[in-house]
Formats: C-alpha cells, sequence, structure tokens
C-alpha cells in the first residue's frame, strides 16, 4: 500500500484545498493530512487565520478524502511522520517549491500545481471571503508579495498584469501566474482586488481605474504626486464602498505599532524630537538611480520615514524644509525633509546614492527610544534614560519580510475589520502626499532653472 502524507492550514476551506486534496488522493492508496494547529501557525509565520483547528479539520474530514488526520504541532514533525507512518510520498502545493527538498532524504517529494482560479465561494458558510487578487507590475517585489501572501489566509493570486509583455510572460513562466499585457479593465473583471507595484508614475492612474470598477487597491507608495489626487482616490473608494490601502508595509509590522505604543505610553515623557533615516546604495543602473523624474531617494524611502513623525507628532506642522543633493542625472541621491511643529521637530533622511546610519530615534523629556538598522522591520528597540546603566530592551515578533502583515491588514478591512485603519490613517496618506507634492516641485523648478 503506497502511503502519501500532505499538511496545511486549510483555513477557510475552499475549491483550491479540495483539488489538492483530490490530487494527493490520487497519488497513492492512503492519504494521511496534517492540520497545523493555531500556535504552529503563529509561529511559523500564519498572521490570520480565521477558523479554530476543530473547524479546520471538520472541512478536511467532510471530504471524504483523508483515510487519516493528525494535528501537526512543532518543526520538525514532518520527518517524525514520515518515518512514524512509513509515508512513501510527501506532497504539498507548487508554492512551496524547494522548501520540502530535503525530505527527499526520507520519501518522494511531489509539488502538486497551484489551483489558479479558485473560486471565492467556500465550501461552507463563512464571513470571511477570499479575495482573488492580481499584482499589477511584475518587477522585483512581486516575487515577495506573492511569497508572502502565502502566509495569509483568505486570499489568492489569480492573475497578473503588466504591459511589458517580455517581463510579464517570464513572471508567469516561473511563478504560474496567468499574465496580462494588455486590456487592463479585462484583467480587472477577473480579480477582487489589485495590488499596484508598477512604477512610480502609474500608481495613481491604475488605481483610480481599479477603483472606479469597484476593485480593492493595495497600492505600492507613493499612490500619488498631489494631495488633491490622493484625496480624490480615497473619496472614490469611499463612494464604491470598497478598500485603499498605501502599501507602507512598516505602518502593519507589529514591533513598529508596539513602539508607537511604547513611545506614547509616557515612558519617556513628551515627545520632542522623531529623527527617522532610511538610506541604501542602489545600483546604479538601478531605476531608482536613473530616472530623473520618478526615482531617486525621497520617492523611494520618504515614506517610511515621514511615519513615525506624523504618528507620533501629528500632521499639523508649522514649517517644511527639503534639500536634496543631486547627482549628475538630476538624480536626488540624498533628501532630508525637516517638519517643525509647535513644540517638537521631525527629521526624514533617504539615500540611494549616499549611505547613513538607518535608525530611528525618539526623543523625549525622560529618555529616548533607539530602533537601529532596519528600525522599518522593527524587530527590536530599546529606551534609554539618564542613567546609562538602566535599559529597557523590545525584541516584539517579526516574521518573514514583513508584507504578511499588510497584505493582512488588507484582507482583514476587506472582510470588515474595521479597526486596522489606525495603523496608517487616510490623513496620515494625506500628509505623506502633501510633502511629495512639495517635493516634485522643487524637483520640477530645479530641472526648469
Amino acid at each position: 500500500m503506497k502511503k502519501v502524507i500532505t499538511y496545511g492550514t486549510f483555513d477557510l476551506f475552499h475549491k483550491g484545498h479540495l483539488s489538492l486534496l483530490q490530487r494527493a488522493k490520487a497519488l497513492g492508496d492512503y492519504l494521511i493530512v496534517g492540520v497545523t494547529t493555531d500556535h504552529f501557525d503563529e509561529a511559523r509565520g500564519k498572521v490570520n487565520v480565521v477558523n479554530s483547528v476543530i473547524e479546520r479539520i471538520e472541512s478536511v474530514k467532510n471530504t471524504g478524502l483523508a483515510d487519516e488526520i493528525i494535528v501537526e504541532d512543532h518543526e520538525g514533525q514532518k520527518i517524525e511522520d514520515i518515518k512514524k507512518y512509513g509515508i512513501d510520498i510527501f506532497t504539498v502545493g507548487s508554492d512551496w517549491v524547494g522548501t520540502f527538498d530535503y525530505l527527499n532524504a526520507f520519501c518522494k517529494v511531489v509539488y502538486l500545481e497551484r489551483t489558479p482560479d479558485i473560486s471565492s465561494t467556500m465550501l461552507r458558510e463563512s464571513r470571511f471571503q477570499i479575495v482573488r487578487m492580481g499584482i499589477v507590475g511584475t518587477g522585483r517585489i512581486a516575487p515577495r508579495f506573492l511569497s508572502e501572501s502565502k502566509y495569509v489566509s483568505g486570499v489568492s493570486i489569480v492573475a497578473a498584469y503588466n504591459p511589458e509583455k517580455e517581463s510579464g510572460q517570464s513572471f508567469s513562466k516561473q511563478y504560474g501566474i496567468p499574465i496580462y499585457d494588455a486590456e487592463y479593465e479585462k484583467f480587472l473583471d477577473g480579480v477582487d482586488g489589485v495590488y499596484i507595484a508598477s512604477p512610480n508614475e502609474t500608481h495613481c492612474e491604475y488605481a483610480k481605474m481599479a477603483l472606479e470598477k469597484g476593485k480593492h487597491v493595495l497600492c505600492e507608495k507613493p499612490i500619488a504626486f498631489s494631495r488633491k489626487e490622493t484625496v480624490e482616490l480615497y473619496s472614490l473608494a469611499r463612494e464604491k464602498q470598497v478598500v485603499l490601502y498605501e502599501a507602507i508595509k512598516t505602518a502593519y509590522c507589529p514591533g513598529f505599532q508596539q513602539l508607537m505604543n511604547v513611545a506614547q505610553s509616557g515612558k519617556i515623557g513628551r515627545i520632542c524630537d522623531v529623527e527617522a533615516c532610511f538610506s541604501r546604495l542602489a545600483d546604479p543602473d538601478s531605476r531608482e538611480r536613473t530616472d530623473a523624474n520618478y526615482g531617486g531617494a525621497f520617492l523611494e524611502f520618504a515614506a517610511y520615514n515621514l511615519l513615525p513623525i506624523f504618528k507620533l507628532l501629528g500632521t499639523d506642522y508649522k514649517e517644511v524644509r527639503i534639500d536634496s543633493i543631486y547627482g549628475e542625472n538630476g538624480i536626488d541621491l540624498y533628501t532630508k525633509v525637516q517638519l517643525i511643529y509647535e513644540n517638537g521637530m521631525g527629521t526624514a533622511k533617504c539615500g540611494v546614492g549616499v549611505k547613513s546610519e538607518g535608525q530611528l530615534v525618539i526623543a523625549g523629556t525622560q529618555g529616548y527610544i533607539l530602533a537601529e538598522s532596519p528600525w522599518w522591520l522593527t524587530r527590536k528597540f530599546q529606551i534609554r534614560y539618564e542613567d546609562p546603566n538602566v535599559v529597557d530592551s523590545y525584541e516584539p515578533r517579526f516574521q518573514g519580510d514583513g508584507l504578511r502583515y499588510e497584505i493582512s491588514g488588507f484582507i482583514s478591512k476587506i472582510n470588515g475589520v474595521d479597526h486596522i485603519g489606525y495603523k496608517l490613517t487616510e490623513k496620515e496618506a494625506e500628509a505623506m502626499a502633501e510633502i511629495t507634492e512639495l517635493f516634485m516641485e522643487k524637483r520640477r523648478s530645479r530641472k526648469n532653472a
């Protein structure tokens, strides 16, 4: 008898899960299905599991495909189970290709092709829907989004769009995602929402077209180059009763939220100054270093640095100053934004051709918070006081590269978990757009001088 084993969360059980179990069953004579516990899901980075383990086991049981159902609750259990049950074939979906190759030492490993047309209809009633997402743009961030989405319940990547045919087809071939290189509206017809990761200058138009068709939008920053355009997009989202999120992943990371809460708790007294820096020496041939109109340090990193300033000091600043160091081609290699408040100051520094210490420092009347690079992922931070021997250290949980928290917040918002909106408010997004507009005006003036 040939024994087959597969594992999964099986949250919000849908046709894709059913298809996988059917094909796993067809590989042998006896199918064992491992269902992960809530605790193990959290430990391995699954961030928003909706159904309890009992409900998820029941969903698998109701298919009638599993000859035996077991519970997976710890790292290393797969090898234990393969040995314990005398497994011949281990199988999972093709979105995990390569991850479990190490198990070939114990049995045959088979990766099953994904089901690209997963239905948003549940096999049982649930107040949560599975959101069919399309990716706009197939550049370097698209594969990361695809990979991180595996850890979020309730989302299925069903298509991608890129008018640059060669790039799109390469992405489709590598990841098995249907690609559209024309007819953006036809692409929109097959999805519930879009993740926009195309070049900066296309964000606003792609977002607007999607919102007009009643699609949810998660858009990379900057969502637009002016406050007016940003306000119009959020107004359109409200009119169409869909979700619009600006994809500043730091805002959704648990560690950043904890850092903000600690800063606002009074532990360092009144907050007087916030200084944030994010810099990277980008490839000289990259878009960031060659596109004099829509590349450069500010558009690449300023949103991250402005986020803690607006969170802690508010959006009602009194003065703003923007200074840049430019390269020969007109790119801002390094930009500093200084905001003056009634009783505080904020500094946002960003670079693509100048490197500086990437840290976040929040200065207060009783101490200061230091989050070292990469503070935008917020894996750890400290509170330091006048007495150098007294240091409070924090190491919040963090999984992956942070995108899963952003995706989770977006999906949760779609499913009616309204409190998620406080992590990046519309008012904060509009304030960022206002600073972006000032920067773009200064860039144009310099170019025309």
